[in-house]
C-alpha cells in the first residue's frame, strides 16, 4: 500500500508496483497463469486491485468471468465507453462486496434489465450511467433501491419526468446529474426533498424561472448547471461556488431582496446574453471569482472586471473585443494564469498592452487573430508562460523594418521564456530558415508546425531540440529522403506527420522500424496497421477531455466549422510531378535548393 500511496512521483516503489501490474496484464497467457490464485487475489489491497483491473480493461483483456476474481477486492471500476459491457458483465459486478464507484458512461449495451443486477447493493456510493441511451424509467426503479448512493450521473439517458420523480427516494444524494433530460418545473419541485444536494446538473432541461425558484430549497448547493434552459433569474444561493448559465439570457443571479453577494469561484457563461451585465456581475463577490469563461459572448467593453482582481482563468475567445478593451484585462492581470483571446478582434497591440502586467500567466492563446511577428517581443516579456498558441495567425518568423530590407528573425526573443513547454505555430507562414532557433528553446516539449513553406530542412533543424517529446509536423512538404535522414531528438516519443502527402508508406514504415520508441501518425502508416486502435498521443494531448468537449459543444451550439471541407492537394499536380517529389534524394539546407514545381511555391 505504501508503494501506491507514496507521495514522491516516480519513486522506486511506485515504479516497481507499476511494472508488476504491467507484467500481470501483459497478455492472455499471463492472465491465465495468475487468475487461478483466487485466495491471493482476494487479499490484494483495494488500490492495487483497482489498478490491475483498469490495466486489464485498457488492454481489452477483461471478460465477465475474469471479473469474478476481483469481487472481494476491487473498490472502483471504470468501464466507460466499453461497448462489450452488457447484462452479463453487470451480473458479476452486482456481487462485488466492496464496490464503491462504478462508471459505465457511454456503455451502449447497458439497458434496464442489465442494471437490475445492481439492485440493493449496500456499498455503492457513486454510479455513472451518462449517455447510456437504453436506460429509461424502468431502469430507475432498480437504481433507487441502492440506498447507499451519494452520486448519480444520468445525463442524456432515456428518462422522462416520471423516472426523475422516482429519484426523490435516494435521500443520501449529494450529486445529481440530469443533464440533457427534458424535465419540467413540476418534476424539479419533486426533488426538493433531496436536501443534501451539493451538485445539481440540469442543462438542456425545460426548467423556467418558476422551476428555478425552488432551488433555494437546496441550501447546500455549491455547483449548478442550468445552461441551455429558459432560466433567466436565480434565487439567492448563499453557498454557490460554480455556476454555468451558458446559452441563457441572464437578468439576475441573485433575484429578490437579498443584498448578499454570491461567492462564485467559477462562472461559465459561454454564448450567453445579458439583460444588464453590470447588475449581474455586481452580484458576485469580487474577491471570490477565480474562473470566468465568457467565450462567444458579445462584449463591447470590460468595465465589469474592475473589482475582480483575483481571476486566474479568463476565456474571452470568440467575443468581439478589440485592442481597446485589453487594458481592462491588464488591470486584473496580476493573478491571471490562463488567458484565451482566440478568435477575437485584437492585433499585435494587445500583447504590447499586456506585457509587464501578467507576471504569473502560464497559458496564452492568440489563435485566429491578426497578430504578427511584432507581438513576439512583447510575449517574451511574460516570464511564466508555459503554453502559447499562435496558430492561424500572421506569424512568419521574421520582421522587416522597411519594404525589401533585411529580414530580422522574430523567434529568438521567445528563447528567454525559461518555462515554455508547448508552442503551437500551425497554419502560419513560417519558412525553413526561421525554424533553427526553436531547437534552442530549453524547456520545449510540445511543438506544432504546419505551413505551406516548411520542408525537409525544417524537420532536420529540430534534431537538436533536447527536450522535445511531441512534434507535430502536419501537412508540410516532407520527402521520403528527408524523413529517413531525420535524426530524432533523444526524448522524442510522438511524431505526427498527418497530411504530409508526399511521403510513401515504405518510407514511413522504414522510419518506424528504425525508431520503434516513437509513435508515428500518418495516413499511410495507419493503413498498414489496421488493428492499431487508439489515437495518436499528439492528438490526445491537444484534445479536450470528453466531458469538457461535450460541454463546449452544448454551449457553442451548431458548429462554426460545419461548412468546412478538405481537398486532397495532390490533384493539383500531374503524375510526373508527384513522382519527382516522392523521389527527391539530394536536398540543400535552404528551400531554393529543392527542385519543386512552381505550383508548390504558394505565397498566399
Amino acid at each position: 500500500m505504501a508503494a501506491v500511496s507514496g507521495s514522491s512521483d516516480g519513486g522506486s516503489e511506485t515504479r516497481l508496483v507499476d511494472r508488476c501490474i504491467d507484467a500481470a496484464a501483459r497478455g492472455p497467457a499471463t492472465v491465465d497463469a495468475w487468475r487461478r490464485q483466487r485466495r491471493s487475489l482476494e487479499r490484494l489491497p483495494g488500490q492495487l486491485a483497482d489498478a490491475l483491473l483498469q490495466r486489464l480493461a485498457a488492454r481489452r483483456l477483461l471478460s465477465p468471468s475474469l471479473l469474478e476474481v476481483f469481487r472481494h477486492s476491487v473498490e472502483e471500476i471504470d468501464l466507460s465507453g466499453n461497448i462489450a459491457v452488457d447484462a452479463e458483465w453487470l451480473a458479476y459486478l452486482g456481487s462485488f462486496r466492496y464496490l464503491r464507484v462504478l462508471k459505465l458512461a457511454d456503455c451502449k449495451n447497458v439497458n434496464n434489465s442489465a442494471v437490475w443486477a445492481l439492485s440493493g447493493m449496500s456499498t455503492l456510493k457513486e454510479l455513472v450511467l451518462s449517455r447510456c441511451s437504453r436506460i429509461s424509467d424502468a431502469g430507475i426503479k432498480h437504481i433507487v433501491s441502492i440506498d447507499s448512493l451519494e452520486k448519480l450521473h444520468l445525463s442524456e439517458t432515456g428518462l422522462t419526468d416520471n423516472g426523475v420523480t422516482l429519484i426523490s427516494a435516494l435521500q443520501n444524494l449529494d450529486l445529481l446529474d440530469l443533464g440533457g433530460i427534458h424535465m419540467t418545473d413540476k418534476t424539479l419541485r419533486s426533488l426538493q426533498v433531496l436536501t443534501r444536494l451539493e451538485h445539481l446538473d440540469i442543462w438542456g432541461s425545460e426548467i423556467t424561472n418558476e422551476g428555478a425558484s425552488v432551488l433555494k430549497a437546496f441550501t447546500r448547493l455549491s455547483f449548478l448547471n442550468v445552461s441551455w434552459t429558459h432560466v433567466t433569474r436565480l434565487p439567492p444561493l448563499p453557498n454557490l461556488q460554480h455556476l454555468n448559465m451558458s446559452n441563457c439570457t441572464i437578468h439576475s443571479i441573485r433575484d429578490g431582496d437579498s443584498e448578499v453577494n454570491v461567492p462564485l469561484e467559477k462562472f461559465t457563461v459561454c454564448a450567453a446574453s445579458f439583460g444588464n451585465i453590470f447588475e449581474v456581475f455586481s452580484s458576485i463577490q469580487g474577491s471570490s471569482l477565480l474562473y470566468l469563461d465568457m467565450s462567444g459572448c458579445s462584449l463591447s467593453n470590460l468595465h465589469i472586471f474592475e473589482k475582480m482582481k483575483h481571476i486566474e482563468h479568463l476565456d474571452l475567445s470568440f467575443s468581439r473585443i478589440t485592442d481597446a478593451a485589453i487594458q481592462h484585462v491588464a488591470n486584473i492581470g496580476m493573478n491571471l494564469r490562463h488567458l484565451s483571446l482566440k478568435n477575437t478582434g485584437i492585433t499585435s497591440q494587445a500583447p504590447c498592452i499586456l506585457a509587464g502586467t501578467v507576471p504569473n500567466l502560464s497559458s496564452l492563446s492568440l489563435a485566429y487573430t491578426e497578430i504578427d511577428d511584432s507581438a513576439l517581443a512583447y510575449i517574451s516579456m511574460m516570464p511564466s508562460l508555459r503554453v502559447i498558441d499562435l496558430s492561424h495567425t500572421s506569424i512568419k518568423g521574421f520582421t522587416c523594418v522597411e519594404v525589401n530590407s533585411e529580414k530580422i528573425p522574430s523567434m529568438p526573443p521567445l528563447e528567454h521564456l525559461m518555462y515554455l513547454e508547448s508552442l503551437n505555430l500551425e497554419d502560419t507562414a513560417l519558412s525553413d530558415e526561421v525554424i533553427p532557433p526553436l531547437a534552442s528553446f530549453r524547456a520545449i516539449k510540445y511543438l506544432y508546425l504546419k505551413s505551406d513553406f516548411l520542408s525537409d530542412p525544417a524537420l532536420h533543424a529540430l534534431s537538436s531540440a533536447s527536450n522535445l517529446t511531441h512534434l507535430g509536423f502536419c501537412g508540410n512538404i516532407l520527402s521520403d529522403s528527408g524523413l529517413l535522414q531525420f535524426v530524432p531528438p533523444a526524448k522524442l516519443r510522438v511524431l505526427d506527420l498527418s497530411g504530409c502527402w508526399i511521403l510513401t508508406g515504405d518510407a514511413v514504415s522504414t522510419f518506424c522500424k528504425h525508431h520503434p520508441v516513437i509513435e508515428v501518425t500518418h495516413e499511410l502508416w495507419q493503413e498498414l496497421q489496421p488493428n492499431s486502435g487508439g489515437t495518436s498521443q499528439v492528438h490526445k494531448s491537444r484534445q479536450l477531455p470528453k466531458a469538457k468537449t461535450e460541454a463546449v459543444n452544448r454551449q457553442a451550439g451548431p458548429s462554426r466549422l460545419s461548412g468546412i471541407f478538405f481537398v486532397d492537394e495532390r490533384i493539383k499536380y500531374s503524375r510526373e510531378e508527384l513522382m519527382e517529389l516522392q523521389h527527391l534524394t539530394e536536398l540543400n539546407s535552404v528551400m531554393h535548393g529543392v527542385h519543386l514545381p512552381p505550383e508548390l511555391w504558394r505565397m498566399g
